[in-house]
């Protein structure tokens, strides 16, 4: 029987060997975990955080996780947990507001991340609290991976490991993997307690203002009267240069910038109750910045880059290539080069997405064009329903604010 979500395993020594060495126990990494398992595969899920560790996330859960988890049979699950949502609030710079409907949902990534790794230890993997410090590596193959745990140090030998370590880049350095050291984007996010606001914010709320750029302002509504309030900046660092300079951002003084312009976010803060302290976070976009894979690893989740650049959603695209990961092993356990070429051209063929919501990126620093689009779904329900297959992964993003999607806006 597996222990309680949040309790540690044993106080046992970290095993020598596994069949599969998980690197990170958040969505990516308890699903490639949760998969494997399922088949039998003796995984080891290490993280150098105990389970239920919080993580800087807007908690939106949009149609590509709702499908993620229903694979990993853990939808209906997640649900009883989280707070139901049919519509994406799309606020513009001069107040204009769309609702565009979906299949949506929140739940705090400590309450989703313990879910996910708790449903990773039932299908039989095992995890242990500890750190990776550097892969094993013999004839140019990686073999395994030293972990710290407490102050023991033990090598675990392994046919593959698999690194799911998020946005932080410390991990694919360490394993010779990272290509961008900066982030792609940053964002700031508090909880607020505001029974007083149930009922008037129950939209997953996107707000652009020229006070915002280069980024966006959010609430999202959570569950026993809780609120998810933030903003985030896309493109925080240029990377032209090969130096990685910050933009010239201030993330708390855009979210105060946030919360003098938009009312319902001074409202929340003014009745509600801050939980905790506003925290920041990097994030990677776009399936950039890192190599995928080498001989005995692979890199998924975040750490490959796995959340949209302009929306900055990421859970789903994070579940979606964990399980990736682990199809590629179940169907190439013992065949090195076949597994890698096989993920390799799973995270290739959802590389055109990333490309369209990068395109899409551009309202992030011209909001203006989140007031033309608003304005013209108000008068338009094919625009609405393109904006709507947007979030369904049916419609084009970048259409929206290319050119020549600006010019259908006038004459559709």
């Amino acid at each position: 029987m597996n222990p309680a979500p949040g309790m540690p395993d044993s106080t046992a020594p970290l095993p020598t060997h596994c069949g599969v060495l998980i690197i990170g126990a958040g969505p990516a990494g308890s699903a490639c975990a949760r998969v494997l398992a399922q088949a039998g595969v003796d995984v080891l899920l290490v993280d150098q955080q105990p389970p239920g560790r919080d993580k800087t996330c807007g908690d939106g859960l949009i149609p590509d996780a709702h499908k993620a988890l229903a694979r990993l049979g853990l939808l209906e699950a997640v649900m009883r947990r989280a707070e139901p949502v049919s519509h994406v609030g799309c606020v513009g710079p001069r107040g204009g507001r769309i609702d565009v409907p979906g299949t949506l949902a929140v739940l705090p990534r400590k309450q989703l991340d313990a879910l996910l790794l708790q449903a990773a230890r039932d299908a039989g993997a095992r995890f242990e609290q500890a750190r990776f410090e550097a892969p094993l590596e013999e004839a140019g193959r990686v073999v395994g991976a030293r972990l710290k745990q407490g102050d023991a140090v033990v090598d675990v030998r392994t046919p593959w490991v698999v690194l799911a370590t998020g946005a932080v880049p410390k991990a694919l350095t360490a394993a010779g993997m990272c290509e961008r050291h900066t982030p792609s984007g940053v964002a700031l996010r508090g909880y607020v307690k505001a029974p007083a606001m149930v009922g008037r914010i129950t939209a997953l709320e996107v707000v652009w203002d020229k006070a915002l750029r280069p980024g966006y302002g959010w609430i999202f509504p959570a569950p026993d009267g809780h609120f998810n309030i933030g903003v985030g900046v896309t493109n925080s660092h240029r990377d032209d240069d090969g130096k990685g300079r910050k933009r010239d951002v201030n993330l708390r003084a855009i979210f105060d910038a946030f919360v003098e312009k938009y009312t319902p976010a001074a409202e929340l803060m003014r009745v509600g109750e801050l939980v905790g302290e506003l925290k920041g976070a990097p994030l990677r976009f776009t399936l950039a910045g890192a190599k995928w894979t080498r001989p005995g690893l692979i890199v998924t989740g975040e750490a490959a880059g796995s959340t949209y650049s302009f929306t900055g959603e990421g859970i789903g695209k994070a579940l979606e290539t964990g399980m990736l990961a682990a199809d590629a092993l179940l169907a190439h356990a013992n065949d090195d080069a076949a597994a890698r070429r096989v993920y390799e051209a799973g995270l290739a063929a959802l590389k055109p997405k990333f490309k369209l919501y990068e395109a899409a990126n551009r309202v992030n620093d011209h909001p203006w064009l989140a007031d033309l689009v608003i304005w013209r779904a108000k008068k338009s329900p094919r625009v609405l329903k393109r904006m709507a297959g947007v979030l369904n992964e049916t419609s084009n993003p970048g259409n929206l604010v290319s050119f020549k999607g600006i010019s259908r806006l006038f004459f559709e």
